[in-house]
């Protein structure tokens, strides 16, 4: 069974992007890159809502980013190499490899496709992970905390939800950001566990 895992980079007041929707102060520095891209080789899908996607879709063409870093050409690799599933009742079509659309957020699908999976799902973006967290379908948050406070906009974790989590690692970078990996104890795999 694979891990579903909702993975953001925040703000210290918990933003993932300010009130203008600029997330220019989230860019990893070369330590941050190199850990996200060690983190990420465990996905074998992303999970993307529609904004998400258009965001990421960039690195599916890695002639569009002129100057790459090795670390995002590293980046770029992995993204490409998994498969992605975009939710979205807007979306014309997707333009990227190994891609597919899904016209509404089916829990019991993406539990099937949890199931199935042998390696890690990656839920992208606040609006769809917070349909992932009502269905109890997360189970772990991987965050990093920046060292900004941006006073407001997207916020990075849905409100109006408790969630019980278990801290498992916590690694403290140069420039200040903070890795924070917890366990979502009452998801699926969480009642799964305690079942057996």
């Amino acid at each position: 069974m694979g891990v579903l895992v909702y993975s953001a980079i925040t703000s210290l007041d918990g933003y993932i992007a300010d009130e203008k929707g600029n997330f220019d102060w989230a860019v990893p520095d070369a330590q941050v890159h190199a850990f996200i891209n060690d983190l990420e080789r465990s996905a074998g899908t992303y999970l993307y809502g529609r904004r998400m996607y258009e965001t990421m879709a960039g690195w599916d063409d890695p002639e569009a980013l002129p100057d790459q870093s090795p670390l995002s050409e590293e980046f770029s690799e992995i993204w490409r190499s998994a498969d992605k599933v975009v939710y979205s009742t807007t979306l014309e079509a997707v333009s990227t490899a190994r891609t597919r659309m899904e016209r509404e957020f089916d829990p019991e699908a993406v539990h099937r496709m949890k199931a199935a999976a042998k390696r890690d799902l990656i839920v992208g973006g606040p609006g769809l992970a917070e349909h992932a967290f009502r269905a109890r379908l997360v189970d772990e948050c991987h965050l990093f905390v920046t060292p900004v406070v941006v006073g407001g906009g997207t916020r990075a974790l849905p409100d109006g939800l408790r969630l019980d989590l278990e801290l498992l690692a916590e690694r403290r970078f140069d420039a200040g950001t903070v890795y924070l990996r917890y366990r979502v104890r009452n998801s699926d795999v969480a009642g799964a566990e305690r079942n057996l």
